[in-house]
């Protein structure tokens, strides 16, 4: 027999199948990790088994050197999936395969943990063991303590009854009174339960619940949308479902896009699931992520619930994938291979012979234009459960404010109403879309503004380190006193972030408890548990924080919601810009008003009548669907229209820039020629320039914005645009296709 096997190396010259032979004493299978000769030197690489075949066209073959690992690490379906990715997605098939397993376990950087046990000998007398031991009381207590046990001890726990007792139990087991061996163990991150009733259904939950169960039954890879308004118990509609999914005998991947919501997720799904349940996430540790991932491989775990990675988890049996606040764009991969997980998903299912579930209260535009069209099978829960009435909301017009000698933080409104919801003991989220503590610092003199060395874009102030620092690369500087340009001491921070609206709180209410939840306090292992285990249990009045808390959190004490900057999101210079925008006022809007207390919500604007404004104030998504789907008609931007971006980054300005041009030019006349005279029209755009942000750690940057009408001609162009990148991305430098990108800087 012999092996197609993928070499471990990620590099387009060795991005092929190469056979080996297998040794007969090797009980080598598809998906295989193993080591094998590799080069002139025949230097040990690691590789992937994907085929197995009876012959060689080759004279002379290499042996597989061994297995690494007694189990096959890839599903036949994975391999499968990692060919299509490789097309789809035009990256190499070691970096597509890659995904499907953890980084430790490659290179042998992770082992499995081996705990030492003891227990009597067999024969021993455990009384004349101990009347033997009187004059070694350690080993006496030893003796004492696994005798009574009646069973195997790991010698760890041993040391925590008797700490340093290990010579001790080496001391026993060389006298015969004991016998040692080791046992494997899983390393599990810590879980904590959330009691969430297990209520019967409301009819628009139960119709909801049954058409996903009929969907895994038919296990035709179909996907429903469930559409459903904040506080409205989605999640239990999933609970169900999954339930149903497991009674079939099929296990079911849960997705969320934000690690701060799996603490929550997990909570609530162990305890509905106990230990059924596998997590996968980047802020586990290695072991923890390696030992999840062999106990989903070893079947030992039937729920995989984790972000968007853990839509590879390698799940023999899968029935159902649930994906929860679908429109997020976290779902984008950004490093390569660009994927999105909506699509790997959907792959999945329609291979196993599962059922894809996406979840929203805010589904993105083109998810609800597929529903509408049948592509989807549409569910709705139209109200919050138990007739809860969504939050009362205020909008503020800070024009106003200002005009009345107000130009602090909050209106006098949210100070109002953060005042009432104090008072009563009740909890206040307040959301703003920026960490730090001033977006950017500038000279009042000259306009210089204070940059980053190694990216174009402004240095965020961070008052609690007194420095800058960069969100892109994580440089800093210290603040200047003086402006770098002019000299003068005329230095000031503007703009407002999470550090100066949790600082503008204390000053207004000093004895007030607050918690502050952005990635630069989120640094440490368990401290997403750690916060929301605190503000659930009322250990803080008041939660400060990015779009971290905007989605997904029960916090049935929250009665008092206050967005600080409605705006900040609404102008930028992307199409999506005002879909983000009301997605993101709802989703944070719903956090208020969640159990028997009503909630509010203090939105406050510049643009109180803007139309995306409105429409998020009265929490109208289908009102907004219709409205942006026509503004996207007018201006034929997607669905109506597809963007395609290639960008170029090189350390030398120069040679991205002429790669780019270079690129552009031939690029065009392939796309006329594919397009030909009837498809002239079709290209809408296609222009070469410098990005929007020029330099990214140290690397220029230029792109290539392509805008093509969705026609009967669109797949042939993306072919034509895709095998032309193939040929050519290797010629230019550091060169990326994004198609649909996620933004556009």
């Amino acid at each position: 027999m012999f092996a197609e096997v993928i070499v471990d190396i990620a590099h387009t010259a060795v991005d092929r199948r190469f056979t080996y032979r297998i040794p007969d004493d090797l009980p080598v299978t598809q998906g295989h990790h193993v080591f094998v000769p590799f080069g002139q030197g025949d230097h040990m690489k690691e590789g992937f088994v994907v085929a197995l075949k009876h012959t060689s066209d080759y004279p002379e073959i290499k042996d597989i050197a061994r297995i690494i690992e007694p189990y096959p690490v890839l599903l036949q379906e994975q391999i499968a999936l990692a060919e299509w990715m490789k097309d789809a997605y035009h990256c190499l098939f070691v970096d597509a395969l890659r995904l499907m397993i953890p980084a430790q376990l490659r290179g042998m950087r992770i082992k499995e943990k081996k705990v030492r046990t003891v227990a009597l000998a067999d024969g021993v007398d455990p009384e004349a063991a101990l009347t033997a031991l009187e004059k070694a009381p350690v080993q006496k207590r030893i003796l004492e303590i696994i005798a009574r046990i009646g069973a195997e001890a790991s010698v760890p726990d041993l040391n925590r009854f008797c700490p340093g007792c290990t010579p001790a139990v080496n001391a026993l087991i060389k006298k015969g009174f004991l016998t040692e061996q080791s046992e494997t163990v899983f390393r599990r991150p810590a879980k904590y339960r959330i009691h969430t009733p297990d209520y019967a259904l409301t009819d628009a939950q139960s119709i909801a619940a049954d058409a996903v169960k009929a969907a895994v039954e038919a296990g035709q890879g179909n996907v429903l949308l469930l559409h459903g308004v904040t506080g409205s118990g989605k999640t239990e509609v999933y609970l169900h479902a999954i339930a149903d999914c497991l009674a079939l005998g099929k296990q079911a991947i849960v997705l969320v896009p934000e690690i701060s919501l799996t603490p929550q997720t997990v909570g609530r799904f162990t305890d509905r699931f106990g230990e059924r349940i596998a997590v996968l996430h980047s802020h586990l540790s290695a072991g923890e992520r390696f030992d999840e991932w062999r106990r989903i491989r070893l079947g030992l775990a039937d729920i995989v619930i984790g972000a968007r990675s853990a839509v590879f988890a390698p799940v023999e049996r899968l029935g159902l994938i649930i994906i929860d606040e679908e429109h997020e764009s976290s779902y984008q991969s950004e490093s390569q291979p660009p994927y999105l997980a909506t699509e790997i998903a959907a792959k999945r299912v329609k291979a196993l012979g599962g059922a894809l579930l996406l979840g929203s209260a805010t589904p993105s535009l083109l998810s609800y234009s597929r529903a509408l069209s049948g592509k989807y099978t549409l569910l709705t829960l139209p109200d919050r459960i138990a007739g809860r009435p969504l939050p009362t909301v205020e909008t503020v017009n800070m024009r106003d404010e200002l005009l009345m000698g107000n130009n602090s933080i909050f209106s006098d409104k949210l100070t109002e109403r953060l005042s009432e919801c104090i008072a009563v003991g009740q909890q206040a989220m307040l959301f703003i879309n920026r960490r730090g503590y001033a977006t950017f610092v500038s000279c009042r003199s000259c306009g210089y503004v204070l940059k980053c060395d190694n990216c174009d874009i402004s240095m965020t102030y961070h008052k609690s380190e007194l420095r800058t620092r960069c969100h892109y690369c994580g440089a800093t500087k210290p603040l200047p006193k003086e402006c770098p340009n002019c000299k003068k001491p005329f230095i000031k921070q503007f703009g407002v972030g999470t550090e100066q609206v949790e600082e503008a709180v204390h000053r207004l209410f000093p004895s007030v408890r607050t918690l502050r939840m952005d990635t630069d306090t989120m640094r440490e292992k368990g401290s997403y548990e750690k916060l929301l285990s605190a503000f659930h249990r009322g250990d803080a009045q008041v939660l400060i924080g990015t779009q971290m808390i905007a989605k997904g959190h029960d916090f049935p004490n929250v009665t008092l919601v206050g967005i600080v900057a409605a705006d900040t999101t609404l102008n930028l210079p992307d199409y999506r810009s005002p879909e983000r925008t009301f997605q993101l006022l709802t989703q944070v809007a719903g956090r208020a008003g969640r159990d028997n207390l009503p909630g509010r919500v203090v939105l406050q604007t510049y643009e109180p009548n803007h139309p995306i404004i409105r429409f998020a104030k009265a929490q109208d998504y289908v009102g907004f669907y219709h409205y942006e789907i026509m503004e996207r008609k007018k201006l034929l931007y997607p669905p109506f229209s597809l963007f395609l971006r290639i960008v170029f980054t090189d350390r030398d300005e120069n040679k991205a820039e002429q790669g780019c041009l270079e690129y552009a030019k031939t690029l065009e006349a392939v796309l006329k020629e594919t397009l030909g005279d009837e498809g002239e029209q079709d290209l809408l755009l296609l222009v070469a320039a410098q990005a929007p942000i020029a330099r990214i750690s140290g690397y220029s940057r230029y792109q290539i914005v392509i805008k093509l009408l969705r026609t009967r001609r669109l797949p042939a162009a993306v072919k034509a645009i895709t095998s032309f990148h193939d040929l050519h991305r290797d010629k230019c430098g550091e060169v990326r296709l994004e198609i649909n990108p996620q933004e556009m800087f």
